[in-house]
């Protein structure tokens, strides 16, 4: 059992609570270093796939588990990313420009969900997302001349400033750096006052709004922040696909961005990366299962879809904080046995909003 005894104020706001926190993300981040040269390169692309997509969960995970704003309409964002990005590509853009952009035009996009949907919340702001997805894939099978609507449109390799990135180990490092960047990156926000006003109008707009919090202004930035995350994401899945259509952006695949941070865990930056690896391992786990299913089960269509289901309602059911609520719980039984509560591994809320006074 280890504890840690904190003797100053400037313990609080160090990045890793301890050295031996440090030392295992340290350990983790040369694990990932090496991969490409130790794992085969199907494994490598599912890596790719992960980082790209925790991406993805990490810009929601900042507006839904942290701003306490549910978004279905995603996949538009990654969309908007994905095509400016290869728009400009198309046109010579390295990337360090490019992506930039794609991720300007993304974070303007949500400022302009934002701003309308300033006073709406829970469900009437799910609708309003929704909607805005199902405009954005319209409008880009719509616009021919940019897009190459419902025909696709083909993506340019990844162009860097001194040449094209043509290997997929550089651009597995690529995806790496740029998830390692964006996570601190959040982390250091959400430590900062506007993590915390953030977190403040989670759990309760009325008492944020008493406290001198704009929400306005920090439901917009949550938003573009978000939609920013997003873009690039899709920049990643640009150049990843190498081919881009409206029928990749679905309101379906914005529901599974959605299912992924809340299965991950809502309100933990961890939860995005555990939501991402449930999302794209759980499709290889199917494909082995099948093998050991009866054939008139394993030929059914919907498997997948009926499996995310059915674990989507076990873990609202039994364990709302997700994947990594569950393993602290684990973690902790194990730091503190023999000693541990016996209601540790009980039902527990994530959060409470306490807004609703009567």
């Amino acid at each position: 059992m280890r504890f840690i005894f904190k003797t100053r104020y400037e313990q609080d706001l160090l990045f890793f609570k301890d050295k031996h926190t440090a030392f295992w993300y340290g350990l983790l981040l040369l694990c990932l270093l090496l991969a490409p040269w130790f794992v085969s390169e199907y494994f490598q692309t599912q890596l790719i796939f992960i980082f790209i997509s925790g991406l993805v969960g990490l810009g929601l995970m900042l507006l839904a588990g942290f701003t306490g704003q549910m978004s279905m309409g995603h996949a538009a964002f990654l969309a908007i990313g994905a095509y400016a990005e290869a728009y400009l590509q198309a046109r010579g853009w390295p990337f360090l420009f490019s992506a930039p952009i794609a991720m300007l035009v993304s974070a303007a996009a949500g400022v302009a969900i934002a701003l309308p949907a300033l006073r709406l919340t829970g469900l009437y702001l799910a609708i309003a997302t929704l909607a805005f997805g199902f405009i954005v894939e319209e409008g880009l099978a719509r616009w021919e001349s940019v897009t190459g609507g419902n025909a696709g449109m083909m993506v340019a390799p990844l162009k860097l400033i001194l040449g094209s990135l043509e290997t997929d180990q550089g651009f597995y490092y690529l995806c790496l750096g740029l998830i390692v960047v964006v996570a601190t990156a959040l982390k250091n926000l959400l430590r900062a006052p506007t993590g915390r006003a953030l977190i403040a109008i989670r759990d309760s707009e009325v008492s944020a709004q008493s406290m001198g919090v704009n929400l306005a202004r920090y439901k917009t930035l949550s938003f573009a922040l978000s939609a920013a995350i997003t873009g690039l994401a899709g920049a990643l899945y640009a150049h990843q696909i190498k081919f881009l259509s409206p029928e990749q952006f679905t309101v379906l695949v914005s529901i599974e961005f959605l299912m992924m941070v809340v299965i991950g865990g809502l309100g933990s930056l961890h939860g995005a990366i555990f939501g991402a690896m449930f999302i794209i391992l759980l499709p290889e786990a199917i494909s082995t299962l099948k093998d050991w299913l009866p054939e008139s089960l394993s030929g059914q269509t919907g498997l997948k879809a009926t499996l995310f289901g059915l674990i989507m309602i076990l873990f609202v059911i039994f364990e709302p904080l997700g994947l990594y609520g569950a393993w602290v719980k684990i973690r902790t039984y194990f730091s503190l046995f023999p000693l541990y509560k016996r209601g540790m591994f009980k039902r527990q809320r994530s959060y409470t909003k306490s807004e609703r006074v009567h």
